[in-house]
């Protein structure tokens, strides 16, 4: 019971990996708020998982667009008020938004992108942290996807915002170092949910042939499992995790588990991150003349 006598809050957890991470919270024995637009498949996804909570083990669910300073506010107010001992929260509320080429989609489409994806993400943290500075402790978990660490062409929106968040992780990270605050970004794997089949919908014309063929086969044998990814994020947000901060962790392809008796080898490394690469890593000296 890694999570017991935690308070956490998960946006977007209606279905998919925010569901998942939310089955994995209540078995690990956390308390929990979750959110999502649509109010009816919040309701069920609350009705679900309280069902598998232990006596005494809350579940709260509030609708919320967290592209809302607003209900981002009253729902971070609820997670300090009604959960005991909040400590946790978990960013995967995310849209793809248009696809195609950037001089053909919508641009209120595209600019909305970013609205749920990096500004949904940066309210809640903001709010979160307010809590968690008074505290001295703290777990913030960002979703970052496909588009953080590779050009995805014809989905821009989703690529430009989730890059951007990787970013913003590794900025809190440096913002919060010494405070008891970890803020971490997980790149969960090709998963098969409603993300995949809006690529399948918009057909190769849209998304381009090659990544609506990688989309097919991906359908067909079923991509990364949810609960690799939900148990990362369970990890970063337990003690275990304690002082693990400003990564960008892959679930499938990380040695996740044994990072803790690495923490002084990843302190001022920049192994797990963004970073530019120059001629040099790539053993070539390309001189300016």
């Amino acid at each position: 019971m890694n999570l017991k006598g935690h308070g956490i809050v998960i946006t977007g957890a209606s279905q998919g990996l925010g569901k998942a991470i939310a089955e994995e919270c209540v078995k690990e024995g956390a308390d929990l708020l979750i959110c999502a637009r649509d109010a009816g498949l919040l309701a069920e996804a609350r009705t679900a998982l309280a069902g598998k909570a232990s006596s005494g083990q809350r579940v709260l669910a509030q609708p919320v667009d967290v592209s809302r300073p607003l209900e981002v506010k009253q729902l971070l107010e609820t997670a300090t008020n009604e959960l005991p001992n909040f400590s946790g929260l978990v960013n995967n509320a995310g849209t793809y938004g248009p696809k195609g080429l950037l001089e053909d989609v919508d641009i209120q489409e595209w600019w909305h992108v970013l609205e749920v994806n990096l500004l949904g993400t940066m309210l809640t943290c903001r709010e979160a942290l307010k809590s968690f500075r008074r505290k001295g402790y703290g777990k913030i978990v960002n979703l970052s996807g496909g588009g953080a660490t590779a050009p995805l062409p014809r989905i821009s929106a989703y690529a430009a915002s989730k890059a951007a968040v990787v970013r913003l992780t590794e900025t809190l990270a440096g913002e919060t170092a010494g405070s008891g605050i970890d803020v971490n970004a997980v790149a969960p794997g090709a998963l098969n949910t409603r993300m995949l089949d809006e690529v399948l919908v918009a057909g190769p014309e849209r998304v381009g042939s090659s990544y609506y063929e990688r989309a097919v086969k991906q359908k067909r044998e079923g991509g990364s499992p949810l609960g690799q990814a939900a148990r990362l994020c369970v990890f970063l947000l337990s003690e275990r995790s304690d002082g693990i901060t400003g990564r960008l962790i892959s679930a499938v392809w990380d040695s996740w588990k044994d990072l803790p008796d690495h923490l002084e080898e990843l302190r001022g490394s920049d192994i797990y991150t963004l970073r530019r690469i120059v001629p040099e890593d790539r053993q070539r000296t390309w001189k300016v003349k």
